[in-house]
This record gives C-alpha cells, structure tokens and sequence, in this order.
C-alpha cells in the first residue's frame, strides 16, 4: 500500500513526468552511446544533451561530468580515485563515505550539526601530505547547510582537495556555493529523476583514477556502456529541478508551518539543528518513544518518514549524526526524519500534524504523565 501522506523525499523523491517521457523515448531508440552509425550518434547525442543539463544544475562545464551508478558510487570514485590517502571527513557524513574513507581522521560538528571550521583547520595544518577533505553540502538527515565556500577555502590555503556531496543540495541550493569544489557527487532520485543514476563532477585542479576500466566510456573515467534511459531521465529531471532555490523556499514555509505547530501541543519535541540553516527538512526528536516505534506508528496510519538513512538496507538504527550533535544523549535515537519535497502540500502537512500528535498522545511518557 503507497502511503496516502508521503514525507520521505530526501530517500527519494516522486519521479517528475519529464524524467518518465525522456526515459520512455531512449528506451525506444535503439543504439549504443559509443558506435559510430546513425543510431549510435543519435544515442550519444541524447547522452550529451542530458549531461549538459545536468552539469547546469551546479553551474559546471558539462566536460566535468561523469555518469555513475548513483550518489554511492560518485562518493566512491571521488574518495578512491583522487589518490589522496590523507582523509578528513566530517563526521555527519552519509555512510557512502564513511564507508570507503574507514578510519580517516573525523572532523567536528556543533550542537547544530554544523561542521566546525577551526577544528577543519587544526586538522590540515596538523598531517604530513596533501589532504582530500570530504563535507556534504547539506546533511540527508537534519537538512542542515554545511559552510562549503568556507571549507573550500580552508582546505586550498592547505593544498587540500574538496569533495562535496551535493546529493541533498543539488535543485535545492544557489550553486554558486560549491565554487571551488574539486569533486561533485550528485544523484538522480532526489531531484525526481530515477534510481540507479548518479553522477561525479571532476574540477581542473582534480585528476581521477579510474576504478571500472574496460571499454573507456566517459572519457576513461568511468568505463562501461551508459545507462541512457537513466541518464536521459536524469537530465530531464535536472531541467525540472532548475528552478529549485525558488521551490525551496516554499517548501521551507511548509516546513515553518509544521514545526510551528508543535510547542503547543508537545512542548517536549525537540527539532534538531533548528539553529542552524536548513533545507525543507524537519529532524524531530520524541524523549521516551524510539524512533522505529515512531516510523512504524506512522506507516499504519499512511504517512511515510524515516529515520537515519535510508540508504541502510531498511534498518532503522541509532544515527551517527544525531550522535555527533548529541553525544549520549538518548534523543539520538528518538529522532525521526521528515523531508519535504517538490510534491509537498499543506493539506500532507496537516495530515503528518494530526498523525504525529495521536501518536505522540499515545506513545510519549510525557503526555502520560500529563
């Protein structure tokens, strides 16, 4: 059953109409990308017109682009394939790179989630060798903004690279604040493109260490034959996100409108990294009721949310980021997550209110003990 009430979109967002008519027209054609007749030229056309679109979305050269898999593997080739075996990552990263960066030196985040920039710089004047520094753009569970053009300076004044994960922020944000980034990893889904399609932006100051070698394909960056109509999506749904800092605003007024409403009725709920600068996205803390009981909770009465990733094989376990902002505090694990997106209604918000405050009324020591 879809949930009548869906408030899940930094997983992934509705797929646009756009995104379905240019797939559904490259799946028709017939040709590979890489031949030399008609209908291969006419394939690689598609392809490039679709990567220009989607080197827009961040203001870059479509020659930067290389087409992936997805958010996951663009991490993965950006952290791999720069050849930099000096890492910091901040420590509310996605898991696509704390997984590949291993035991590479945490950077701090604040109460707010927001990474702290002068233990960044303590970092990279402290090692021997040039860095690779990786700080996503805005963070998948609290919404919050990260300082990239910060980042971005502190780690050049080093010689450092920057990798940006960008997959929240892209068709959200202004691109003008990834200027500088070496290395750009966007995906499909959450513009409203489909899954199983991602992208890296490689800047001139980066090179690239292939890691799928055979046919050559994008530039020898990335070998293997395109998945066009995916790419052809994806470039459809990056025109449509193109008026995205506009779209977030209004969503950001929805997002107003829901937390607004909560002192009044749970004056325990907490909504984390609200001092901070976020996209339409709500981190809500319930003291007392575990965050799997409050997604399944909701999921029977039709709204869908999250909590922590969703890019964890549909675990719901303790965040690594609330940990990072929260330390022990139980609330780490008493957080649910609602994303907004651009299918977002008022009449969705009002429904979420109505669910989560019989919920809350039910299930939270606080309101028992009211």
């Amino acid at each position: 059953m879809t949930a009548a009430i869906y408030l899940d979109h930094n997983a992934t967002t509705p797929i646009r109409p756009a995104a379905l008519d240019a797939m559904a027209e490259a799946a028709r054609a017939v040709g590979n990308p890489s031949s030399v007749h008609a209908a291969g030229r006419a394939a690689r056309g598609r392809l490039e017109a679709a990567r220009g679109q989607v080197a827009a979305l961040v203001d870059r050269p479509a020659g930067q682009l290389v087409f992936t898999s997805g958010g996951t593997e663009a991490d993965a080739l950006a952290i791999v394939g720069s050849g930099r075996v000096r890492l910091l990552v901040s420590a509310v990263e996605h898991d696509a790179v704390l997984a590949v960066a291993g035991d590479a030196a945490r950077i701090a985040v604040d109460a707010e989630g927001r990474v702290d920039l002068a233990d960044l710089e303590r970092r990279l004047a402290s090692g021997d060798g040039p860095a690779l520094v990786s700080v996503m753009w805005v963070n998948n569970e609290t919404g919050v903004v990260q300082p990239v053009a910060e980042v971005v300076r502190l780690a050049h004044a080093a010689g450092a690279l920057v990798h940006v994960d960008a997959v929240q922020g892209a068709g959200r944000l202004d691109p003008a604040a990834l200027a500088g980034a070496d290395l750009i990893a966007l995906s499909a889904p959450t513009i409203g493109g489909p899954p199983g399609v991602g992208a890296l932006l490689v800047g001139p100051g980066a090179t690239l260490r292939a890691l799928a070698l055979g046919g050559g394909q994008e530039r020898g960056r990335r070998s293997g034959t395109e998945n066009l109509p995916g790419i052809a999506g994806f470039g459809a749904a990056a025109a449509a996100a193109a008026d995205g800092p506009r779209e977030t605003e209004r969503l950001r007024a929805l997002r107003d409108r829901l937390e607004a409403a909560l002192p009044a009725t749970a004056p325990e709920a907490r909504v984390l990294g609200a001092g901070a600068d976020r996209v339409a996205t709500t981190c809500l803390g319930l003291p007392g009721v575990p965050a799997e009981t409050q997604v399944m909770t909701l999921d029977l009465a039709g709204v869908a949310v999250s909590a922590g990733s969703a890019c964890s094989s549909g675990k719901v376990k303790r965040s690594h980021v609330l940990a990072a902002m929260l330390g022990d505090d139980p609330l780490a694990g008493q957080a649910i997550r609602i994303s907004l997106g651009w299918t977002t209604t008022e009449a969705e918000i009002d429904g979420f209110l109505a669910a989560w405050r019989a919920m809350r009324d039910r299930l939270s020591p606080a309101a028992r003990a009211a």
